[in-house]
């Protein structure tokens, strides 16, 4: 059996240009969303902090694997770890397997404060609170193809 004609090449332009107005839209919708200044406001820490110690509370990671996960410079992971250890948020422990690599996990304290800060964020805009269950999973469903997990 041949494969399917090649779309023609306006239609793959205006499928282009449709799915920058969808990503658009999905940023703004993310971005511009008040609940990174709703977390920032109830945990007294700045976004980026609560997000590091949202990733930690997950699983201790090596600050190396720390920065790549936030997109950050090394150099800044350890003001950024630094900050938070003070704040009694994380702590550095020696690495099981690496002597040259620390750890960072984060405290009791830390983990509650990433509890909150989730528990904010999951909290959806009223406009998506008020879709019907059909578009919600229609929704869900695009969105994990995207993803790449359907």
């Amino acid at each position: 059996m041949s494969p399917p004609p090649a779309k023609d090449p306006a239609h793959r332009g205006a499928a282009a240009a449709a799915a920058q107005e969808v990503w658009l839209l999905i940023s703004d919708l993310v971005l511009d969303n008040q609940r990174r200044r709703e977390v920032s406001e109830a945990l007294g820490i700045s976004f980026g902090r609560a997000r590091t110690v949202r990733r930690l509370a997950r699983r201790p990671m090596s600050m190396g694997e720390l920065a790549a996960a936030l997109g950050i410079d090394p150099a800044n992971a350890t003001g950024v770890v630094d900050d938070l250890e003070e704040l009694g948020l994380v702590r550095r422990r020696p690495h099981p397997t690496d002597r040259r690599a620390k750890l960072v996990e984060a405290t009791r304290k830390g983990k509650d404060m990433a509890r909150r800060a989730d528990a904010i964020l999951a909290t959806p805009p009223p406009a998506l609170s008020a879709l019907d269950a059909g578009d919600l999973d229609a929704l869900r469903r695009i969105l994990e193809r995207v993803a790449g997990r359907a």
